[in-house]
């Protein structure tokens, strides 16, 4: 059994500030993943895809700050329980006690959920004989760039990760975009250059079209496509990158008897806590009136949700806000020497 003064179930970019801003008030947390490494959504669909909105810095990738968060939070010495999923929660006399699949047992006056949008897979290719290919040459994520260069490429689907990834790879392989649709749903500037790319026959665009089959063999060689009109065209492809989106799941967090709107978590927003006590919800997973899914919206719930875990977690201290910069026990347990 596992004392600790905060569960946090999630470790993307928001569970990992969390763990920033309930250390820097001198709480203990454990990390709850269902994935083998820190980084949700960041690391496991779009690692190296640029982020343009993070407060003072221009540009990074999920990669960087992925790192850069782990970096920030190292002083804290938070531990990891990755691959393993909250299996159920109880409440004890105000103590819930967290159970996850491995059977590790956990007593916490506070849980954050941070789990994004809870469990989740990427939406698949509806074809059986794409599954011997998959991690070989059918992809449903980019975590390497260098594994698509000087390559034939088919990127199926029609959104922005579909849309960047065409631009991107364009500049050193051959792509091809196809779409079961005539419109692309993207960003007007994105549509614009990828209009400049097609005039310039550095991207082969296929609309309306959908994948029909592949070749047989242990080697992917060329993608059938088929339009509305039955007509076929097959296309010379080293690699199938798929992009429709993710399958959500959000698992036994359903059963917790939590209020729950379109598959995301009610709170408030004082404190981000949910209709239990001791229970907060933030980022993607939440909901409340002018919700904006962005990462920055959740550093900021994370900042009020640990205000409210401190008052729990030491309820014969009182809370003092200090500001970094300024505060010598703050920097002390950031190990800032001076």
């Amino acid at each position: 059994m596992i004392k600790t003064d905060v569960v946090i179930i999630g470790a993307g970019p928001v569970g990992l500030f969390a763990v920033h801003q309930l250390g820097i008030k001198g709480l203990k947390s454990e990390i709850i993943d269902n994935l083998d490494k820190a980084g949700g959504q960041c690391i496991e669909l779009y690692p190296d895809k640029p982020i343009y909105d993070i407060p003072a810095v221009p540009e990074c990738s999920g990669k960087s700050l992925t790192d850069n968060l782990l970096k920030q939070i190292r002083p804290f010495g938070s531990t990891f329980h990755l691959k393993e999923r909250v299996q159920e929660i109880k409440d004890k006399k105000g103590i819930w006690v967290v159970k996850t699949n491995k059977n590790k047992i956990f007593h916490t006056p506070n849980i954050i959920i941070a789990g994004g949008v809870g469990s989740f897979e990427p939406r698949k290719l509806p074809l059986k004989s794409l599954t011997k290919f998959e991690d070989k040459s059918v992809f449903y994520s980019v975590t390497d760039k260098n594994l698509f260069k000087n390559k034939k490429i088919s990127i199926f689907g029609g959104g922005d990760s579909a849309l960047d990834w065409a631009l991107e790879f364009s500049n050193y392989s051959k792509v091809t975009l196809i779409h079961r649709r005539e419109e692309f749903r993207g960003t007007p500037h994105t549509l614009k250059e990828l209009e400049k790319l097609k005039k310039k026959g550095k991207i082969l665009i296929k609309t309306p079209f959908q994948i029909k089959s592949v070749n047989e063999g242990d080697k992917l060689k060329f993608v059938k496509i088929e339009n509305n009109d039955e007509k076929t065209e097959n296309i010379e492809t080293d690699i199938i990158l798929g992009f429709f989106g993710l399958i959500m799941q959000l698992g036994p967090i359903a059963e917790w008897g939590l209020s729950m709107s379109k598959k995301t978590i009610e709170v408030n927003t004082k404190n981000f806590e949910t209709n239990k006590q001791g229970i907060f919800a933030i980022g993607d997973i939440c909901s409340y009136p002018g919700k904006l899914k962005l990462i920055l919206s959740g550093f900021h719930e994370a900042a009020l949700a640990s205000v409210e875990c401190f008052k729990r977690a030491r309820p014969n201290e009182k809370y003092r806000f200090q500001f970094t910069t300024s505060s010598k026990e703050i920097q002390d347990r950031l190990g800032i020497k001076k």
